[in-house]
């Protein structure tokens, strides 16, 4: 990042500001703290510099070095939120802080009175042209269309190309976008997916990872995730490293290998690489979590874990409570929803 020049930092800062007033709802009065480190500090200044010359007031913490991967939250980091209306996390995205951040994002969502934009692993690239430069009144129209014809989902079958085969209980739990945070659920940025929290005891079958999970891209040798009662309960793959990456994330603690969310990426700028805060949201995209899904509705799931898993080309199948079936993407290519 010290190689970009002012231009770039200016378009950097618009794209910042385009993205806190779409999905943060930034005004000239709010009080605006940027969290950073020195990976990201080009990000993090792109958040600041764009509040700043919106009106608002800024505080910049930068997490330290030391001690890095954090465990815990830095001293002095909790006291800030007393004066902020908004948060910004312009972060690295090292797997090895999860704890940590869910830690940071739970004080900051329990208060009940802050709009979080949660960016943990954000690049310049991103903000450069990419997925967080993007028309976020198309993607909401993307967005509302998706979740209208999830609304009277009972069930939701996810199938790939690749072998995954896993059917969702989702009943009474909702979907919803990440296009606008709310005081008690914030949301990433680059945003652009439409997410539930499936039932925790009904999700069975397959799952084979092919587009990546954190610190990976696109997966040579695909990660193939056995699923029960809504646990993960066998992995399998030809790739010893990748399973052992997986299967550290699935032993973190009790609740790691619950499911905890299924999510359906939409920005069409965004890109599949190593950085699943983008990946996750591409078009045409769906991904799988286990772990924590407390920030989630109606999530029952607990854990110090929350690792995304993305499978490409999928078909979704929705199930409706009365036994109606439809389908609402087909290879990666979002159905046309007729409205009733």
């Amino acid at each position: 990042m010290a190689d970009l020049d002012a231009n770039a930092h200016r378009t950097m800062a618009a794209a910042a500001l385009r993205a806190m007033q779409n999905v943060l709802d930034l005004a000239p009065a709010d009080r605006v703290l940027v969290v950073t480190d020195a990976a990201t500090a080009a990000c993090g200044a792109a958040f600041a510099t764009a509040a700043r010359e919106h009106g608002c007031t800024v505080c910049v913490f930068t997490l330290p070095d030391a001690g890095r991967p954090l465990a815990a939250l830095p001293p002095g980091l909790p006291s800030l939120l007393e004066n902020a209306d908004v948060v910004v996390n312009a972060i690295v995205g090292d797997p090895a802080e999860v704890p940590f951040r869910l830690q940071w994002i739970g004080l900051i969502e329990g208060s009940g009175r802050h709009r979080l934009g949660h960016s943990p692993g954000i690049t310049a690239d991103m903000m450069l042209g990419g997925a967080l430069d993007v028309d976020y009144a198309a993607m909401h129209d993307t967005a509302l269309q998706l979740a209208h014809g999830l609304r009277k989902a009972a069930t939701v079958r996810l199938t790939t190309p690749t072998g995954t085969d896993l059917v969702m209980d989702v009943r009474d739990r909702g979907f919803t976008h990440d296009l606008k945070a709310r005081p008690t659920a914030g949301a990433n940025l680059p945003c652009g997916e439409v997410y539930a929290a499936p039932v925790e005891t009904g999700a069975n079958g397959l799952l084979v990872v092919d587009g990546g999970f954190a610190g990976h891209g696109r997966l040579a040798s695909p990660v193939v995730i056995t699923v029960r009662h809504g646990r993960c309960v066998d992995l399998d793959g030809d790739d010893a490293d990748l399973l052992a990456a997986v299967s550290g994330f699935m032993d973190t603690d009790e609740g790691a290998r619950n499911i905890a969310e299924l999510g359906i990426g939409l920005n069409p700028r965004a890109r599949l690489g190593s950085h699943i805060l983008e990946s996750e949201k591409t078009l045409g995209t769906v991904h799988v979590a286990f772990g924590d899904n407390d920030g989630i509705a109606g999530g029952q799931g607990r854990s110090r874990m929350h690792m995304d898993y993305l499978v490409l080309a999928p078909t979704l199948e929705v199930t409706t409570r009365g036994g109606t079936r439809r389908v609402l993407m087909r290879d990666g290519q979002l159905v046309p929803v007729r409205s009733t």
